[in-house]
């Protein structure tokens, strides 16, 4: 029995003395992010393959050897003097193929390209992740600012839940006011499961961009972020212009069509074979060793790569209209990014000047007055109920800031390293 309970209480005794995780920041989620997000490292695979190409461009063709046996007296005939048969023959050959017009070279080119060019796919889609992780951390702080939020409510409705019973029990107030404030503490209590089931939702998304899986736990530390410096959009449409990934990659892109015609204009060119044959003749009177030279080229009559050619250059004015539409798609983000951080900066100022202390103080002076009995339920659920829609929506603007300052940072990859 003692090694039973042993047995069982050993795990319990070993998670109670582990120390429980340190609560995660959001410099720290993005590097988890970027070591462990199953998608970028899926991504990353794409450079590793475009490095196995750029082996394959270097590698020159392979020299091809040829051993042959021929006039074999396998049949019986008995090679002699009298029916002067064969002699037998033995040949080695070996052929090399020499390439003309560089191809090599543009093999390597083209290669090059097609690397650069996944390592700018990998950066923007680090730049897409590093805004998804930014995101889901701002969610998981709006909701636990807002299940806050809810359980103040419920703790304000609750006390006034017992104020009022002992004031039934009294006398000095009436049964239906009991029951008015225990159906807002009801309510109020809803609104705090809700609040805790929109926390886990967004804890489970950052979860995933993390890669840890579903059920683990999760801390996080941090103030929702607010920069109180403004923001200029000349500045930004710059920085958009010289370091968004995307943008390079189609410029890359652009390069790379170009190394691939200069590759399909180099496979136009015809390449020459060489060869030398080492031969051995042997008869049944005589015997001889002889050597052979060989050179061997196709005639372009028919193909001379004339549609690859066509398709790399069709496809050099594609990159270059992809270079404008793109070019006009990021300035688009940009303005879009803007005016959602003005609008969002706006809003958040405004309450903050405005309605925020008022509806503090309304609030207050309504609790404090209904608790002396100067002032009805009904006056008392309107200003909480105004208080708690001013919090909500101050929350949400302070959420909608921090979403605004890190879509800038995505739009103008200002945060990618």
């Amino acid at each position: 029995m003692r090694i039973r309970l042993f047995v069982l209480l050993l795990p319990l005794a070993l998670r109670a003395q582990t120390p429980a995780a340190a609560p995660l920041t959001l410099d720290e989620a993005v590097r988890e992010a970027m070591a462990h997000n199953l998608d970028l490292a899926a991504a990353r695979y794409d450079i590793s393959v475009a490095e196995a190409r750029q082996i394959t461009a270097a590698l020159r063709p392979n020299p091809v050897m040829t051993a042959s046996a021929d006039h074999l007296d396998l049949l019986g005939t008995g090679y002699n003097t009298i029916n002067n048969g064969g002699p037998n023959e033995y040949a080695l050959r070996t052929d090399f193929v020499l390439e003309r017009g560089r191809k090599r070279e543009a093999r390597m080119n083209l290669a090059a390209a097609e690397r650069g060019l996944a390592q700018l796919d990998f950066q923007d889609a680090m730049r897409r992740l590093m805004f998804d992780v930014s995101s889901a951390f701002v969610g998981i702080q709006s909701a636990r600012e807002n299940l806050a939020l809810a359980e103040d409510n419920l703790r304000t409705l609750n006390g006034i839940v017992e104020i009022n019973t002992v004031r039934v029990r009294t006398g000095d107030l009436a049964g239906v006011e009991l029951e008015r404030s225990q159906v807002a503490a009801l309510q109020y209590e809803t609104a705090v499961k809700q609040a805790g089931l929109r926390l886990r939702q967004a804890q489970t998304a950052l979860l995933l961009l993390l890669g840890r899986p579903g059920g683990a736990g999760l801390e996080i530390t941090g103030l929702l972020r607010r920069d109180l410096q403004p923001l200029q959009l000349e500045q930004l449409h710059s920085s958009a212009r010289t370091r968004r990934p995307d943008l390079l990659a189609v410029k890359q892109a652009q390069a790379r069509s170009q190394a691939d015609l200069r590759l399909q204009l180099a496979q136009g060119r015809i390449d020459y074979t060489a060869g030398v044959e080492y031969r051995r003749q042997q008869a049944a009177n005589a015997f001889g060793n002889s050597i052979g030279l060989f050179f061997s080229a196709p005639l372009p009559v028919f193909n001379r790569n004339q549609g690859e050619i066509a398709r790399a250059g069709r496809e050099l004015d594609q990159s270059g209209a992809r270079i404008r539409a793109l070019a006009a798609r990021v300035d688009n983000e940009v303005d879009a990014a803007w005016q959602q951080y003005s609008t969002a900066r706006s809003l958040l100022e405004s309450i903050e000047e405005t309605v925020l202390a008022k509806a503090k103080s309304v609030r207050e002076r309504t609790d404090y007055s209904y608790r002396r009995g100067e002032a009805s339920f009904v006056e008392f659920l309107d200003a909480q109920r105004a208080f708690n829609d001013v919090m909500q929506s101050y929350n949400d603007a302070r959420a909608g800031y921090a979403r605004s300052l890190y879509l800038i940072d995505a739009a103008t990859a200002a945060a990618l390293p």
